[in-house]
């Protein structure tokens, strides 16, 4: 299989008209809005810039193996809650804005290739604003349901 760099055009196949949002902003939902905001943009974003389905694809697990990884780090910090300790309710804020900014870098690195063949066109880059708040608040929210979901199990 031929490196994406070495494709004719990053439109070919691929709708134009919708422009692909800038990398380094993805990083921003993911620290507001968590794992599955920060998915939910790098899988759009990749369809935008033409990424092959197999790395689509790839996007979803990590952004599946990142909520288990949040889970994970909510029901062992989340048992210690009740043993006084103030620090733990932000140290648990903290650990998973950090799952979710690690799996942002794993879906960035997955992208950077036909990113780096989009800025070769000279082609500007859409406006992550309304996208990006959208996705922010409905992750954050749908997140903090999983995790109240969870705490109802224990």
């Amino acid at each position: 299989m031929p490196d994406e760099l070495l494709r004719p055009t990053v439109g070919a196949g691929v709708d134009m008209s919708a422009r692909p949002w800038r990398l380094t902003s993805q990083t921003y939902v993911a620290f507001f809005g968590g794992v599955l905001a920060s998915t939910a943009v790098a899988f759009l974003n990749a369809g935008r810039l033409g990424v092959d389905a197999a790395k689509r694809r790839l996007i979803l697990l990590t952004g599946l193996v990142g909520l288990l990884a949040v889970i994970g780090v909510f029901v062992l910090l989340y048992g210690t809650r009740d043993t006084g300790d103030t620090g733990v309710t932000s140290g648990l804020r903290v650990s998973i804005r950090v799952v979710a900014v690690l799996c942002c870098l794993v879906q960035l690195r997955l992208q950077r290739p036909m990113d780096r063949a989009f800025q070769l066109r000279g082609a500007d880059y859409g406006s992550l604003w309304g996208w990006g708040i959208a996705v922010t608040i409905g992750g954050a929210i749908a997140e903090a349901l999983i995790l109240f979901l969870v705490t109802v199990v224990l």
